[in-house]
Protein backbone atom coordinates (compact mmCIF):
# COMPACT_ATOMS: atom_id res chain seq x y z
CA UNK A 1 0.00 0.00 0.00
CA UNK A 2 1.67 3.64 -1.30
CA UNK A 3 0.65 6.43 1.16
CA UNK A 4 0.74 9.22 -0.75
CA UNK A 5 1.24 13.05 0.32
CA UNK A 6 0.79 16.36 -1.44
CA UNK A 7 4.21 17.93 -3.06
CA UNK A 8 3.76 21.95 -2.22
CA UNK A 9 6.50 23.89 -2.59
CA UNK A 10 9.47 20.93 -2.73
CA UNK A 11 7.77 19.89 0.25
CA UNK A 12 5.64 16.37 0.94
CA UNK A 13 2.94 17.29 3.37
CA UNK A 14 -0.31 15.81 4.48
CA UNK A 15 -3.82 17.91 3.72
CA UNK A 16 -3.91 21.33 6.40
CA UNK A 17 -6.99 19.12 8.23
CA UNK A 18 -5.24 15.80 7.75
CA UNK A 19 -7.71 13.96 5.88
CA UNK A 20 -7.21 11.16 4.00
CA UNK A 21 -8.94 8.66 1.09
CA UNK A 22 -8.21 5.21 -0.18
CA UNK A 23 -8.09 3.88 -3.84
CA UNK A 24 -9.34 0.51 -4.00
CA UNK A 25 -7.15 -1.61 -6.66
CA UNK A 26 -9.74 -3.45 -8.96
CA UNK A 27 -7.60 -6.34 -9.35
CA UNK A 28 -8.26 -7.81 -5.80
CA UNK A 29 -10.08 -5.30 -3.83
CA UNK A 30 -7.02 -4.27 -1.54
CA UNK A 31 -6.55 -0.44 -0.62
CA UNK A 32 -4.14 0.11 -3.44
CA UNK A 33 -3.39 3.86 -1.55
CA UNK A 34 -4.22 5.93 1.07
CA UNK A 35 -3.96 9.75 -0.29
CA UNK A 36 -3.97 13.15 1.02
CA UNK A 37 -7.49 14.52 0.84
CA UNK A 38 -6.64 18.63 -0.53
CA UNK A 39 -8.43 21.15 0.83
CA UNK A 40 -9.47 24.53 -0.87
CA UNK A 41 -6.22 25.62 1.57
CA UNK A 42 -4.01 23.66 0.02
CA UNK A 43 -5.11 24.62 -3.47
CA UNK A 44 -4.31 27.87 -2.54
CA UNK A 45 -1.10 26.94 -0.64
CA UNK A 46 -0.51 25.32 -4.07
CA UNK A 47 -1.24 27.70 -6.32
CA UNK A 48 0.52 30.47 -4.59
CA UNK A 49 3.67 28.22 -4.52
CA UNK A 50 3.87 28.18 -8.50
CA UNK A 51 3.69 31.77 -8.66
CA UNK A 52 6.38 32.29 -5.88
CA UNK A 53 8.53 30.03 -8.25
CA UNK A 54 7.68 31.42 -11.33
CA UNK A 55 9.90 34.34 -10.94
CA UNK A 56 13.04 32.40 -10.85
CA UNK A 57 12.28 29.23 -13.11
CA UNK A 58 10.30 31.87 -15.77
CA UNK A 59 14.22 33.81 -15.59
CA UNK A 60 16.65 30.72 -15.93
CA UNK A 61 18.12 30.65 -19.56
CA UNK A 62 16.67 27.85 -21.71
CA UNK A 63 19.56 25.51 -21.76
CA UNK A 64 18.96 25.22 -18.03
CA UNK A 65 15.33 24.42 -18.28
CA UNK A 66 16.76 22.15 -21.00
CA UNK A 67 18.84 20.26 -18.88
CA UNK A 68 16.53 19.94 -15.71
CA UNK A 69 13.83 18.45 -18.22
CA UNK A 70 16.29 16.31 -19.93
CA UNK A 71 17.93 14.89 -16.25
CA UNK A 72 14.03 14.65 -15.16
CA UNK A 73 13.59 12.49 -18.49
CA UNK A 74 16.06 10.11 -17.56
CA UNK A 75 15.40 9.52 -13.83
CA UNK A 76 11.84 8.62 -15.22
CA UNK A 77 13.39 5.97 -17.28
CA UNK A 78 14.95 4.76 -13.83
CA UNK A 79 12.00 4.51 -12.01
CA UNK A 80 10.22 2.75 -14.73
CA UNK A 81 9.60 -0.65 -12.22
CA UNK A 82 8.12 1.44 -9.41
CA UNK A 83 5.55 3.39 -11.88
CA UNK A 84 5.11 -0.17 -13.51
CA UNK A 85 4.22 -1.93 -10.03
CA UNK A 86 2.49 1.61 -8.26
CA UNK A 87 0.34 1.67 -11.13
CA UNK A 88 -0.61 -2.38 -11.99
CA UNK A 89 -1.76 -2.03 -8.25
CA UNK A 90 -3.86 1.23 -8.59
CA UNK A 91 -5.55 0.50 -11.78
CA UNK A 92 -4.94 -2.98 -12.87
CA UNK A 93 -3.76 -2.69 -17.00
CA UNK A 94 -0.94 -4.44 -17.53
CA UNK A 95 3.03 -3.30 -16.97
CA UNK A 96 3.04 -3.62 -20.76
CA UNK A 97 0.90 -0.62 -20.90
CA UNK A 98 2.66 1.47 -18.46
CA UNK A 99 6.25 0.11 -19.08
CA UNK A 100 5.40 2.56 -22.56
CA UNK A 101 3.78 5.52 -20.60
CA UNK A 102 7.04 6.27 -18.97
CA UNK A 103 8.88 5.23 -22.01
CA UNK A 104 6.50 8.40 -23.81
CA UNK A 105 6.67 10.55 -21.00
CA UNK A 106 10.30 10.71 -20.44
CA UNK A 107 10.37 11.33 -24.58
CA UNK A 108 7.71 14.35 -23.50
CA UNK A 109 10.35 15.63 -21.64
CA UNK A 110 13.08 15.38 -23.65
CA UNK A 111 10.63 17.04 -26.47
CA UNK A 112 9.74 19.52 -24.27
CA UNK A 113 13.77 19.93 -23.09
CA UNK A 114 14.65 20.49 -27.30
CA UNK A 115 11.71 23.59 -27.46
CA UNK A 116 13.13 25.73 -24.49
CA UNK A 117 15.06 27.30 -27.57
CA UNK A 118 12.07 27.58 -30.06
CA UNK A 119 10.28 30.03 -27.73
CA UNK A 120 10.54 32.49 -30.55
CA UNK A 121 9.01 35.28 -32.25
CA UNK A 122 8.67 37.46 -34.81
CA UNK A 123 9.99 41.39 -36.13
CA UNK A 124 6.52 42.71 -38.06
CA UNK A 125 6.49 45.28 -40.53
CA UNK A 126 5.34 48.46 -38.99
CA UNK A 127 4.06 52.04 -41.30
CA UNK A 128 5.24 53.94 -38.64
CA UNK A 129 9.13 55.43 -39.33
CA UNK A 130 11.82 54.00 -37.49
CA UNK A 131 9.84 51.67 -35.46
CA UNK A 132 11.01 48.15 -34.64
CA UNK A 133 8.12 46.29 -33.73
CA UNK A 134 8.11 42.51 -32.62
CA UNK A 135 6.10 39.59 -31.52
CA UNK A 136 7.27 37.80 -28.42
CA UNK A 137 6.41 34.76 -26.84
CA UNK A 138 6.47 35.01 -23.00
CA UNK A 139 5.29 32.27 -20.45
CA UNK A 140 1.78 33.26 -18.39
CA UNK A 141 2.86 31.83 -15.06
CA UNK A 142 0.82 29.63 -13.15
CA UNK A 143 -0.55 26.80 -15.10
CA UNK A 144 -3.06 24.24 -13.85
CA UNK A 145 -2.91 20.59 -15.26
CA UNK A 146 -5.29 18.14 -14.86
CA UNK A 147 -5.19 14.47 -15.47
CA UNK A 148 -7.30 11.76 -16.08
CA UNK A 149 -6.03 7.68 -15.26
CA UNK A 150 -5.95 5.95 -17.83
CA UNK A 151 -3.00 6.49 -19.49
CA UNK A 152 -1.12 8.22 -16.22
CA UNK A 153 1.87 8.33 -16.82
CA UNK A 154 1.62 10.09 -19.94
CA UNK A 155 -1.21 12.53 -19.58
CA UNK A 156 -0.02 13.34 -16.34
CA UNK A 157 3.55 14.37 -17.79
CA UNK A 158 1.99 15.91 -20.73
CA UNK A 159 -0.06 18.34 -18.60
CA UNK A 160 3.34 20.23 -17.65
CA UNK A 161 6.09 19.41 -19.71
CA UNK A 162 5.39 22.00 -22.42
CA UNK A 163 4.19 24.52 -20.03
CA UNK A 164 7.61 24.11 -17.97
CA UNK A 165 9.38 24.53 -21.74
CA UNK A 166 7.55 27.51 -21.97
CA UNK A 167 8.58 29.15 -18.66
CA UNK A 168 5.77 28.72 -16.55
CA UNK A 169 4.88 26.74 -13.05
CA UNK A 170 2.78 24.01 -12.98
CA UNK A 171 -0.16 22.66 -10.25
CA UNK A 172 -0.79 19.28 -11.20
CA UNK A 173 -3.98 17.61 -9.95
CA UNK A 174 -3.95 13.78 -10.08
CA UNK A 175 -6.92 11.83 -10.65
CA UNK A 176 -8.49 10.07 -7.43
CA UNK A 177 -7.94 6.87 -9.20
CA UNK A 178 -4.18 6.85 -9.43
CA UNK A 179 -3.28 9.48 -6.66
CA UNK A 180 0.15 7.49 -5.93
CA UNK A 181 1.19 6.74 -9.99
CA UNK A 182 0.82 10.62 -10.70
CA UNK A 183 2.40 11.62 -7.14
CA UNK A 184 5.51 10.17 -8.17
CA UNK A 185 5.94 12.39 -11.57
CA UNK A 186 6.39 15.35 -8.82
CA UNK A 187 9.00 13.21 -7.26
CA UNK A 188 11.02 12.54 -10.34
CA UNK A 189 11.11 16.19 -11.36
CA UNK A 190 11.77 17.33 -7.62
CA UNK A 191 14.98 14.87 -7.55
CA UNK A 192 15.58 16.20 -11.15
CA UNK A 193 16.32 19.72 -9.27
CA UNK A 194 13.81 21.72 -10.90
CA UNK A 195 13.16 24.14 -8.15
CA UNK A 196 10.63 24.20 -4.98
CA UNK A 197 7.51 25.06 -6.17
CA UNK A 198 7.89 24.46 -9.97
CA UNK A 199 6.06 21.74 -9.96
CA UNK A 200 2.95 21.09 -7.09
CA UNK A 201 0.41 17.80 -7.17
CA UNK A 202 -2.62 17.72 -5.36
CA UNK A 203 -4.62 14.67 -4.70
CA UNK A 204 -8.28 14.70 -3.40
CA UNK A 205 -11.15 12.88 -2.82
CA UNK A 206 -13.67 12.25 -5.35
CA UNK A 207 -16.88 14.08 -3.99
CA UNK A 208 -14.67 16.96 -2.95
CA UNK A 209 -13.79 17.67 -7.04
CA UNK A 210 -16.23 20.57 -7.60
CA UNK A 211 -15.18 22.75 -4.77
CA UNK A 212 -11.24 21.75 -5.87
CA UNK A 213 -11.80 22.33 -9.28
CA UNK A 214 -13.27 25.37 -8.82
CA UNK A 215 -10.93 27.18 -6.96
CA UNK A 216 -7.79 25.95 -8.98
CA UNK A 217 -9.60 27.68 -12.12
CA UNK A 218 -10.98 30.66 -9.67
CA UNK A 219 -7.82 31.48 -8.32
CA UNK A 220 -6.17 34.81 -9.60
CA UNK A 221 -2.82 33.72 -9.98
CA UNK A 222 -4.30 30.71 -12.45
CA UNK A 223 -3.27 31.95 -15.86
CA UNK A 224 -4.10 28.76 -18.02
CA UNK A 225 -6.01 25.59 -17.44
CA UNK A 226 -5.33 21.73 -19.26
CA UNK A 227 -7.30 19.20 -18.78
CA UNK A 228 -7.61 15.94 -20.31
CA UNK A 229 -10.55 13.45 -19.66
CA UNK A 230 -14.51 12.56 -20.58
CA UNK A 231 -16.31 15.36 -22.47
CA UNK A 232 -18.41 15.53 -19.68
CA UNK A 233 -16.40 16.88 -17.44
CA UNK A 234 -14.38 18.79 -19.70
CA UNK A 235 -17.49 20.78 -20.28
CA UNK A 236 -17.72 22.02 -16.76
CA UNK A 237 -14.03 22.83 -16.87
CA UNK A 238 -14.62 25.22 -20.22
CA UNK A 239 -17.76 26.99 -18.52
CA UNK A 240 -15.94 27.54 -15.12
CA UNK A 241 -13.09 28.43 -16.93
CA UNK A 242 -15.39 31.03 -19.25
CA UNK A 243 -16.84 32.08 -16.52
CA UNK A 244 -12.73 33.38 -15.10
CA UNK A 245 -11.99 34.44 -18.77
CA UNK A 246 -8.90 31.57 -18.25
CA UNK A 247 -8.10 30.08 -21.48
CA UNK A 248 -8.31 26.50 -21.49
CA UNK A 249 -6.75 23.43 -23.60
CA UNK A 250 -9.47 20.41 -23.94
CA UNK A 251 -8.70 16.71 -24.65
CA UNK A 252 -11.80 14.73 -24.21
CA UNK A 253 -13.25 11.56 -25.24
CA UNK A 254 -13.13 10.00 -28.52
CA UNK A 255 -15.34 7.25 -30.23
CA UNK A 256 -12.69 6.65 -33.22
CA UNK A 257 -13.74 4.96 -36.72
CA UNK A 258 -11.94 3.10 -38.71
CA UNK A 259 -12.67 2.83 -42.89
CA UNK A 260 -11.84 -1.19 -44.24
CA UNK A 261 -11.85 -0.57 -48.33
CA UNK A 262 -12.31 -3.81 -50.10
CA UNK A 263 -8.19 -3.72 -51.45
CA UNK A 264 -7.13 -3.18 -47.21
CA UNK A 265 -4.67 -6.08 -45.94
CA UNK A 266 -7.04 -7.43 -44.25
CA UNK A 267 -4.85 -9.32 -41.89
CA UNK A 268 -3.11 -5.81 -40.76
CA UNK A 269 -6.66 -4.37 -40.34
CA UNK A 270 -7.63 -6.67 -38.36
CA UNK A 271 -4.24 -6.26 -35.88
CA UNK A 272 -4.81 -2.79 -35.99
CA UNK A 273 -8.15 -2.96 -34.85
CA UNK A 274 -7.81 -5.18 -32.37
CA UNK A 275 -5.04 -3.44 -30.94
CA UNK A 276 -7.01 -0.27 -31.20
CA UNK A 277 -10.13 -1.89 -29.60
CA UNK A 278 -8.62 -3.88 -26.73
CA UNK A 279 -4.95 -2.53 -25.80
CA UNK A 280 -5.54 -1.01 -22.06
CA UNK A 281 -8.48 -2.38 -21.78
CA UNK A 282 -10.56 -0.11 -24.68
CA UNK A 283 -9.32 2.60 -21.77
CA UNK A 284 -8.43 5.36 -23.89
CA UNK A 285 -9.35 8.30 -25.76
CA UNK A 286 -7.88 7.05 -29.50
CA UNK A 287 -9.42 3.42 -28.79
CA UNK A 288 -11.37 1.60 -32.29
CA UNK A 289 -15.40 2.38 -31.11
CA UNK A 290 -16.70 2.14 -34.43
CA UNK A 291 -15.22 -0.25 -38.03
CA UNK A 292 -16.65 0.54 -41.17
CA UNK A 293 -15.83 -2.43 -43.89
CA UNK A 294 -16.66 -2.37 -47.37
CA UNK A 295 -19.75 -4.48 -47.77
CA UNK A 296 -17.76 -7.91 -50.11
CA UNK A 297 -14.87 -8.04 -47.52
CA UNK A 298 -17.29 -7.63 -44.19
CA UNK A 299 -17.88 -11.63 -43.23
CA UNK A 300 -14.67 -12.05 -43.96
CA UNK A 301 -12.94 -9.68 -41.99
CA UNK A 302 -15.21 -10.20 -38.81
CA UNK A 303 -14.43 -13.91 -39.15
CA UNK A 304 -10.57 -13.03 -38.99
CA UNK A 305 -11.53 -10.06 -35.93
CA UNK A 306 -13.69 -13.05 -33.57
CA UNK A 307 -10.52 -15.10 -34.36
CA UNK A 308 -8.23 -12.25 -32.63
CA UNK A 309 -10.30 -11.79 -29.99
CA UNK A 310 -10.72 -14.92 -29.13
CA UNK A 311 -6.66 -15.28 -28.63
CA UNK A 312 -6.96 -11.96 -26.05
CA UNK A 313 -7.85 -12.75 -22.72
CA UNK A 314 -8.46 -10.67 -19.56
CA UNK A 315 -7.69 -11.08 -16.34
CA UNK A 316 -5.31 -10.47 -13.55
CA UNK A 317 -2.59 -8.62 -15.27
CA UNK A 318 0.11 -10.05 -12.88
CA UNK A 319 -0.40 -13.40 -13.75
CA UNK A 320 0.42 -15.05 -16.82
CA UNK A 321 -1.31 -15.81 -19.99
CA UNK A 322 -3.78 -12.53 -19.79
CA UNK A 323 -2.96 -9.67 -22.33
CA UNK A 324 -5.68 -7.36 -21.01
CA UNK A 325 -5.87 -6.29 -17.01
CA UNK A 326 -9.38 -5.77 -15.61
CA UNK A 327 -11.28 -2.17 -16.05
CA UNK A 328 -10.26 0.13 -13.73
CA UNK A 329 -12.98 0.05 -11.71
CA UNK A 330 -16.70 -1.90 -10.65
CA UNK A 331 -18.60 0.95 -12.04
CA UNK A 332 -16.95 0.97 -15.50
CA UNK A 333 -17.47 -2.87 -15.48
CA UNK A 334 -21.32 -2.74 -15.09
CA UNK A 335 -21.56 0.39 -17.12
CA UNK A 336 -20.12 -1.84 -20.21
CA UNK A 337 -22.45 -4.97 -19.56
CA UNK A 338 -25.42 -2.35 -19.81
CA UNK A 339 -24.41 -1.12 -23.13
CA UNK A 340 -23.77 -4.95 -24.50
CA UNK A 341 -26.79 -6.12 -22.82
CA UNK A 342 -28.69 -3.39 -24.36
CA UNK A 343 -27.31 -3.55 -27.74
CA UNK A 344 -28.08 -7.81 -27.72
CA UNK A 345 -31.92 -6.41 -26.87
CA UNK A 346 -31.88 -4.12 -29.55
CA UNK A 347 -30.76 -6.94 -31.88
CA UNK A 348 -27.34 -6.72 -32.18
CA UNK A 349 -25.00 -10.17 -33.36
CA UNK A 350 -22.44 -10.15 -30.36
CA UNK A 351 -20.58 -13.41 -31.64
CA UNK A 352 -18.32 -13.34 -28.50
CA UNK A 353 -20.97 -13.16 -26.18
CA UNK A 354 -20.93 -11.12 -23.11
CA UNK A 355 -18.41 -12.05 -20.34
CA UNK A 356 -18.62 -9.84 -17.38
CA UNK A 357 -16.73 -10.72 -14.02
CA UNK A 358 -16.62 -8.15 -11.33
CA UNK A 359 -14.06 -5.57 -13.08
CA UNK A 360 -13.03 -8.21 -15.65
CA UNK A 361 -14.18 -7.98 -18.89
CA UNK A 362 -13.40 -9.66 -22.14
CA UNK A 363 -13.49 -8.63 -25.36
CA UNK A 364 -16.58 -7.75 -26.99
CA UNK A 365 -17.81 -7.44 -31.18
CA UNK A 366 -21.12 -5.89 -32.47
CA UNK A 367 -22.35 -6.34 -35.58
CA UNK A 368 -24.55 -4.75 -37.24
CA UNK A 369 -24.94 -1.98 -34.66
CA UNK A 370 -27.57 1.14 -35.40
CA UNK A 371 -28.93 4.19 -33.61
CA UNK A 372 -31.67 2.46 -31.48
CA UNK A 373 -28.38 1.10 -29.52
CA UNK A 374 -26.96 3.34 -26.75
CA UNK A 375 -23.33 2.03 -28.17
CA UNK A 376 -23.71 3.37 -31.49
CA UNK A 377 -23.32 7.49 -30.28
CA UNK A 378 -21.98 6.87 -26.76
CA UNK A 379 -18.46 6.18 -25.87
CA UNK A 380 -17.50 2.60 -24.70
CA UNK A 381 -14.27 2.96 -23.02
CA UNK A 382 -14.21 -0.54 -22.76
CA UNK A 383 -12.54 -3.19 -25.05
CA UNK A 384 -15.26 -3.05 -27.32
CA UNK A 385 -15.83 -2.76 -31.28
CA UNK A 386 -18.76 -2.41 -33.42
CA UNK A 387 -18.65 -3.55 -37.00
CA UNK A 388 -20.87 -1.74 -39.39
CA UNK A 389 -21.00 -2.44 -43.08
CA UNK A 390 -20.85 -0.10 -46.32
CA UNK A 391 -21.10 0.09 -50.06
CA UNK A 392 -19.85 3.62 -51.30
CA UNK A 393 -16.90 5.54 -50.31
CA UNK A 394 -19.43 8.20 -49.38
CA UNK A 395 -21.47 6.21 -47.09
CA UNK A 396 -18.31 5.24 -45.32
CA UNK A 397 -17.63 9.32 -45.05
CA UNK A 398 -21.04 9.51 -43.65
CA UNK A 399 -20.99 6.68 -40.96
CA UNK A 400 -17.30 8.16 -39.35
CA UNK A 401 -18.40 11.63 -39.14
CA UNK A 402 -21.93 10.85 -37.48
CA UNK A 403 -20.29 11.30 -34.64
CA UNK A 404 -20.39 14.21 -31.64
CA UNK A 405 -16.92 13.14 -31.38
CA UNK A 406 -13.74 13.90 -33.40
CA UNK A 407 -10.33 13.24 -32.34
CA UNK A 408 -8.88 10.09 -34.01
CA UNK A 409 -9.62 7.87 -36.80
CA UNK A 410 -8.06 5.17 -39.74
CA UNK A 411 -8.41 4.17 -43.32
CA UNK A 412 -6.95 1.07 -44.65
CA UNK A 413 -6.51 0.46 -48.22
CA UNK A 414 -3.87 -0.53 -50.38
CA UNK A 415 -4.67 2.80 -52.82
CA UNK A 416 -2.53 5.45 -50.71
CA UNK A 417 -4.21 7.98 -53.07
CA UNK A 418 -8.02 7.07 -52.22
CA UNK A 419 -7.07 6.30 -48.61
CA UNK A 420 -5.63 10.06 -48.00
CA UNK A 421 -9.05 11.29 -49.85
CA UNK A 422 -11.11 9.73 -47.55
CA UNK A 423 -8.59 10.58 -44.74
CA UNK A 424 -9.01 14.27 -45.60
CA UNK A 425 -12.77 14.14 -45.40
CA UNK A 426 -13.16 13.03 -42.13
CA UNK A 427 -13.66 15.18 -39.24
CA UNK A 428 -10.95 14.56 -36.57
CA UNK A 429 -7.99 15.39 -35.16
CA UNK A 430 -5.84 12.66 -36.00
CA UNK A 431 -5.94 10.15 -38.86
CA UNK A 432 -3.85 7.34 -39.64
CA UNK A 433 -3.86 5.78 -42.47
CA UNK A 434 -2.84 1.63 -42.52
CA UNK A 435 -2.32 2.24 -38.71
CA UNK A 436 -4.15 1.91 -35.78
CA UNK A 437 -6.27 4.71 -33.99
CA UNK A 438 -3.92 4.11 -30.97
CA UNK A 439 -1.15 5.96 -31.64
CA UNK A 440 0.79 8.63 -29.97
CA UNK A 441 4.59 10.51 -30.33
CA UNK A 442 5.91 13.51 -28.55
CA UNK A 443 6.48 16.13 -31.32
CA UNK A 444 2.95 15.73 -32.89
CA UNK A 445 0.48 18.01 -32.44
CA UNK A 446 -2.43 16.17 -30.05
CA UNK A 447 -5.88 17.06 -29.98
CA UNK A 448 -9.10 17.08 -31.40
CA UNK A 449 -12.66 18.73 -32.97
CA UNK A 450 -16.05 18.76 -32.23
CA UNK A 451 -17.00 17.21 -28.80
CA UNK A 452 -13.40 15.97 -28.57
CA UNK A 453 -11.82 19.20 -27.56
CA UNK A 454 -9.59 21.73 -28.86
CA UNK A 455 -5.98 23.17 -28.51
CA UNK A 456 -3.47 21.08 -29.30
CA UNK A 457 -0.75 19.27 -27.25
CA UNK A 458 2.61 18.44 -28.40
CA UNK A 459 5.97 19.76 -29.06
CA UNK A 460 5.53 23.43 -31.17
CA UNK A 461 1.84 22.96 -31.56
CA UNK A 462 1.35 23.63 -28.04
CA UNK A 463 3.74 26.73 -27.50
CA UNK A 464 0.85 29.20 -28.45
CA UNK A 465 -1.24 27.02 -25.59
CA UNK A 466 1.43 27.57 -22.64
CA UNK A 467 2.25 31.60 -24.04
CA UNK A 468 1.53 35.31 -24.31
CA UNK A 469 1.84 36.86 -27.53
CA UNK A 470 3.03 40.27 -26.75
CA UNK A 471 3.71 43.20 -29.16
CA UNK A 472 6.60 45.28 -27.97
CA UNK A 473 8.16 48.36 -30.33
CA UNK A 474 11.23 50.31 -30.14
CA UNK A 475 11.27 53.32 -31.35
CA UNK A 476 14.63 54.32 -33.29
CA UNK A 477 14.07 57.46 -34.28
CA UNK A 478 11.74 60.95 -33.54
CA UNK A 479 8.34 60.18 -33.98
CA UNK A 480 5.85 62.93 -34.74
CA UNK A 481 2.74 63.36 -32.54
CA UNK A 482 -0.18 65.15 -33.72
CA UNK A 483 -0.45 67.30 -30.63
Amino acid sequence: MQNVQLLIHGQSQDASNAQTFERISPIDGSVASVAAAATVADIDAAIESAHQAFATWSALSPTERRMRLLKAADLMNQKAQQFCDVAVKELGSSATWYGFNVHLAANMLREAAAMTTQIDGSLIPSDIPGSLAMGVRVPCGVIVGMAPWNAPIILATRALAMPLACGNTVVLKASESCPATQRLIGEVLAEAGLGDGVVNVITHRAEDAPQIVERLVSHPLTKRINFTGSTRVGRIIAETAAKYFKPVLLELGGKAPVVILNDADLDEAVNAVAFGAFFNQGQICMSTERVLVQREIADQFIEKLVAKAKSLKAGDPRQEGFALGTMESMKAAERIQHLLQDALDHGATLPLGIHVEGTVVQPSIIVDVTKAMKLYAEESFAPVCTVQRFDSIDEAVNLANDSDYGLSAAVFSQNLASALSIAKRIESGICHINAATVHDEAPMPFGGVKQSGYGRFGSKASVAEFTDLRWITIQTESKHYPI
